[in-house]
């Protein structure tokens, strides 16, 4: 990687740590998303980004984790179209674990088939104290020319990891290895 690329990753990485949450979305200069059902979170490390995703529901937290951990390595969600699909299986007797599994299993595809993949049906079980999650994703491989690359998330961290119910449905808190 040359000086150039590595300022212009470091300013993209610095554009994500600056986004602030407004009750209608976020807003950065001229970038404005509205009604995401996550935020990002300031000041919790250069090499790590953070955010809270929330849901009514175990399958819509799962969904917005999934959307906010996608919209970290690229702009623009809606650039993902759904030509390929992919079936995720996962247990846990922890709900926790079993988005931090769900959340590993999306960056897993990115990294070993290029593929950028967003939720197109969710569903979660609780049955004898074991969690099951069955999803379908549906995305694309990566396509630079169309995909506005942000930032190359690693690994899911389990270092201030959490999943709470809350008064209105659930709230996970995530950090990402950039």
């Amino acid at each position: 990687m040359n000086a150039h690329s590595r300022t212009k990753n470091d300013e993209a990485i610095q554009e994500l740590a600056l986004f602030s949450h407004s009750s209608f979305g976020f807003r950065h200069s001229s970038l404005v998303v509205l009604f995401m059902p996550f935020h990002y979170l300031e000041d919790i490390g250069t090499a790590d980004i953070a955010f809270e995703a929330t849901g009514r529901d175990l399958s819509e937290l799962f969904t917005s984790a999934g959307d906010a951990t996608m919209n970290v390595m690229i702009e623009n969600l809606d650039t993902i179209e759904p030509r390929e699909m992919r079936r995720i299986e996962l247990k846990n007797d922890e709900i926790d674990m079993l988005l931090f599994d769900f959340l590993q299993e999306l960056i897993y595809f990115k990294d070993a088939e290029r593929l950028l993949l967003r939720v197109h049906e969710m569903r979660i079980e609780e049955r004898e104290g074991t969690y099951s999650l069955s999803a379908t994703t549906v995305g694309e491989p990566l396509d630079a020319r169309r995909h506005q690359q942000r930032a190359d998330v690693k690994a899911v961290t389990l270092h201030d990891f959490r999943v709470e119910k809350t008064e209105g449905g659930w709230k996970a808190r995530v950090i990402l290895d950039i």
